[in-house]
């Protein structure tokens, strides 16, 4: 077998001496639980590869379905779903697991036959799992080479005819012309036996993969045309990814790390394949790998941050008969999500509930959600997580609530102020490490109850958000949410109150009277609509409400479908908690997921100096008449793309692609332009179109790559995406790794470009 081949199977049969997994080969018998009533027996199995699962139903015929571990997140034991939980009594603990996909896939619930067969597939995906993620690019590329060769050697006969070859072409999005295919196939033949097999392959593969756009910059800096020498690398690296410190040393590990040939690294010198690995790898990708772990100053105070914030956490789907379910709290905290937001209301035997009241989503209890807060709020960050409180409970409920925040939480939760004193401003992310804050409705100031003052229980409006007055000053109507009372007068228990310390629920009156009378630990709400007419009318004054204090923009209640604003209007007035539908994918899910993949993912991001500073005035409306206006000239030649993913499953379709760059920022900064489409060809186009951008506030700019099959008929499907922070930007040639619609990464999707950044002179 070839190098890779080899090398691949070697590690197959590595895995497959573990015990767990010679077991998962053969097979289990389990049961598949989609709820209560549903519990299917189903044959499960891993496959040689040791890369798939496949499974079917027992009964006879030939239906089955796989999917593959690299879609498999996390694995979790016992009764930690929903679905597991509703079957406790049925089936014990240590006989069930979860599987959690990535993405906003459904969980896979099973139950073992026994408790030591659940722990050897616990173990096995475990390990699986974390080989995976250990694999280095060149055993990835191996993996990719290997799974296609088994895709298209439809007889198993370990060669590949002609018509194997064509099939394997078609599946790799590939749409070539015969006599092309015929003669890659007859140079590749070297037996000339008329079929391909190991060492022929791969080089069936390399040509085919050939990085001509790649091969043209490296032959432009090599003296020889064969390697880069060190100097030759070092010229690179300066006069194109504009590298400047330590430029020497810089290219010497990256020989060390991307080189794969010994011989020309006792040289110090690069090859073409070490060239490409370096410029495929995370150094070589348009996000600067220094930003994406945590760069920040941690230390000002909150108010100084955009917070990843979800709106209506529990639901899964949409606003009126959506599920309401705790595993929506998981994904959102397990995505760096840092404010999650509770409906409550009073349920039955005295404890509370949570879900969209006055409709007809479905009810989960108020202490299942703060026990999973308390299992996943700091798994994915150390910093504070805001639980948002909607609170339609009665005063007796209100207490049972504030007694499982307590007991519960314990620690985590923050019940008075950090040194016990009173404060002048709130405190910083890295002050509050570990703690879970609680957003609300309080009975008097912060300064009240830490001077024992304490009025009788308070008689107000409770509820936060009052969705329905947006509906009516609309002049809509919507008969599921119509009914809901505007403003519900409600009393508010002590014991609930004095759980909120930095972050008090207060209606908005005026900037002008937030101005005179607002404290630092106050916050308020506004509809995705209220806070576009203030932008509007004040940006500027939003600009320094939010320098001062905590501001939370959250989505009409007309957004019935779980459909999102876009959080970069809210983003250039310095709104901090932009709650959006997690559950729902689309462009601006990718926008918060863009600003949020910098700074170790942590859900905090600094905002600019020009949006902290009070003395400051900045106009999101009118950005060039700021302190340091500082306009960028951004230039983007998209060069090619590489092994988009088909999105079209008729057979025989080719993605016709093209590539669209759209620049979300500033009212002045929005702005999209395209390149033209390639026909018929996903695996390898090539565009080498030039796009121009002018930027006025690069500090609050994301940049959006996306990737469309071309229709001139209908609307162009989605083929992939990624968006990044301007600011994150790295010059250069560059890769781009596509993710999906949902933002999960799809290897080996990527876009091959060169930025350029400029001074507006």
């Amino acid at each position: 077998m070839t190098e890779r081949l080899m090398a691949s199977t070697e590690r197959s049969l590595r895995i497959q001496a573990d015990d767990n997994l010679k077991s998962m080969i053969v097979g289990t018998v389990m049961r598949k639980i989609k709820s209560r009533t549903w519990k299917k027996q189903r044959y499960f199995r891993l496959q040689e590869d040791c890369m798939t699962i496949w499974y079917k139903s027992k009964k006879a015929g030939n239906a089955h379905s796989t999917f593959s571990v690299g879609d498999v997140e996390a694995v979790r034991e016992g009764h930690q779903s929903e679905v597991l939980l509703s079957i406790a009594d049925e089936f014990p603990p240590d006989r069930c697991f979860t599987l959690v996909f990535r993405g906003r896939r459904g969980n896979l619930d099973l139950v073992a036959e026994s408790a030591e067969e659940a722990q050897s597939w616990i173990k096995g995906i475990r390990k699986l799992i974390d080989n995976l993620e250990n694999m280095g690019q060149r055993e990835k590329l191996d993996q990719w080479i290997c799974d296609w060769f088994k895709k298209a050697d439809k007889n198993r006969d370990g060669r590949m005819n002609f018509k194997e070859v064509r099939d394997l072409l078609k599946m790799m999005n590939v749409d070539m012309n015969e006599h092309h295919a015929l003669r890659l196939f007859t140079m590749a033949d070297k037996s000339q036996s008329g079929t391909l097999e190991d060492d022929e392959f791969v080089l069936f593969y390399k040509m085919l993969t050939q990085r001509e756009d790649v091969l043209r910059v490296f032959q432009e800096y090599s003296s020889d045309g064969q390697k880069l020498m060190l100097q030759d690398l070092k010229d690179f690296l300066r006069e194109e990814q504009l590298h400047e410190d330590e430029v020497q040393q810089y290219a010497l590990n990256l020989i060390e790390r991307y080189e794969p040939s010994d011989t020309a690294k006792m040289l110090q010198a690069m090859t073409f394949d070490g060239f490409l690995m370096y410029l495929s790898s995370s150094e070589g990708s348009i996000f600067n790998p220094t930003m994406v772990e945590l760069y920040q100053d941690m230390t000002q105070p909150l108010c100084h941050y955009f917070i990843s914030s979800s709106h209506n956490t529990y639901l899964l789907e949409d606003q009126i008969r959506g599920h309401s379910s705790v595993e929506g709290y998981i994904r959102a905290l397990k995505r760096g999500c840092r404010c999650v937001e509770v409906d409550c209301w009073d349920g039955p035997n005295g404890e509370p509930i949570v879900y969209h009241g006055h409709t007809l989503t479905s009810k989960i209890f108020f202490k299942d959600v703060v026990t999973v807060l308390s299992n996943y709020a700091f798994k994915a960050s150390q910093y504070p997580v805001i639980l948002s409180i909607e609170n339609h409970c009665s005063v007796e409920q209100q207490k049972v609530m504030a007694q499982h925040l307590t007991q519960i939480l314990g620690d985590k939760l923050l019940k008075s102020t950090l040194d016990g004193k009173i404060p002048i401003g709130l405190p910083s992310p890295e002050d509050l490490k570990g703690k879970i804050l609680l957003k609300g409705k309080k009975i008097g100031g912060l300064e009240d109850s830490m001077n024992g003052v304490v009025d009788d229980p308070l008689t107000g409006e409770v509820s936060d958000e009052e969705e329905t007055a947006e509906i009516d000053d609309d002049h809509h109507r919507n008969d599921s949410i119509r009914h809901r009372g505007k403003k519900s007068k409600q009393r508010l228990s002590k014991e609930l109150s004095d759980c909120v310390v930095y972050c008090k629920s207060v209606h908005f009156s005026s900037f002008k009277h937030s101005r005179i009378h607002s404290k630092f630990y106050e916050i308020s709400s506004f509809t995705e609509s209220k806070a576009r007419k203030h932008i509007r009318e004040a940006g500027a004054e939003f600009v320094l409400h939010n320098a001062r204090q905590l501001s939370r923009v959250y989505p009409s209640g007309l957004r019935t479908d779980s459909s999102n604003f876009n959080p970069q209007d809210m983003w250039n007035a310095g709104c901090q908690i932009v709650a959006l539908n997690f559950q729902t994918a689309g462009v601006e899910m990718d926008l918060n997921d863009g600003l949020f993949s910098q700074n170790g993912h942590c859900g905090y991001v600094l905002k600019p100096a020009f949006m902290r500073n009070i003395d400051k005035r900045f106009d999101p409306e009118n950005p060039q008449n700021r302190d340091g206006y500082n306009p960028l000239s951004l230039s983007i030649q998209v060069i090619s793309g590489q092994q988009l993913p088909k999105v079209n499953i008729k057979e025989g379709s080719i993605v016709d692609p093209l590539v669209r760059v759209e620049i979300h920022g500033v009212q002045l900064d929005q702005a999209k332009q395209e390149t033209r489409y390639i026909d018929n060809n996903g695996f390898n186009p090539v565009w080498y179109d030039t796009l121009q951008f002018t930027v006025h506030a690069p500090e609050l700019a994301l940049v959006r790559f996306v990737v469309e099959d071309y229709d001139k008929t209908s609307k162009n499907d989605f083929v992939g995406q990624f968006t990044l922070p301007f600011t994150c930007i790295q010059q250069g040639y560059r890769h781009i790794h596509l993710l999906s619609k949902d933002g999960t990464s799809i290897p080996p999707s990527s876009l091959f470009v060169h930025i350029r950044i400029t001074k507006l002179t």
